[in-house]
């Protein structure tokens, strides 16, 4: 399994920012209220990020130990899946509280401080979770092998 690239992580967050927008846009043009996150949704996104984050540290410990200790590797499989899942779905959530952050504070008239505070949140939880998860992936990288004969690719603790 490859590690996450920032081309991904950009081009995800520009879509975010962009349906965010839109969507915003379009639910004003057909006269309905505007979409405001409730703040459950950041809460649960940094929630996530810290406990993706909480599952990576057995492995970490585990690779980086002077003593060897077993890895399960199905586990550690599942948690560096799951750490580039939330890194991805992360930066899509971001960009979408900052599609609509920009969006409500481009109104001519914004529609009140809780509405931005709460757009900002949604940003900042889906922030939060793009970089626990790209956290959690680094602790489940295996360092550089030590031998000249084996493969320089970091691939996922096994």
């Amino acid at each position: 399994m490859k590690r996450t690239h920032a081309t991904s992580l950009i081009a995800l967050g520009i879509l975010g920012v962009a349906v965010g927008f839109l969507l915003e846009t379009a639910l004003v043009a057909s006269g309905n209220a505007i979409l405001v996150t409730p703040l459950a949704l950041p809460v649960t996104l940094m929630a996530i990020g810290v406990i993706v984050v909480l599952l990576a540290l057995p492995i970490r410990r585990a690779v980086r130990a002077t003593v060897k200790t077993h890895i399960d590797p199905f586990r550690a499989m599942r948690v560096a899946v799951l750490a580039k899942a939330c890194s991805l779905a992360g930066a899509l959530f971001g960009g979408w509280g900052i599609g609509m952050l920009v969006y409500v504070l481009t109104r001519s008239v914004v529609p009140g401080s809780g509405t931005v505070w709460l757009c900002a949140a949604a940003a900042l939880g889906g922030i939060a979770l793009m970089i626990g998860g790209l956290i959690a992936e680094f602790f489940c990288t295996l360092p550089p092998p030590k031998d000249e004969g084996e493969s320089t690719d970091h691939a996922p603790a096994r």
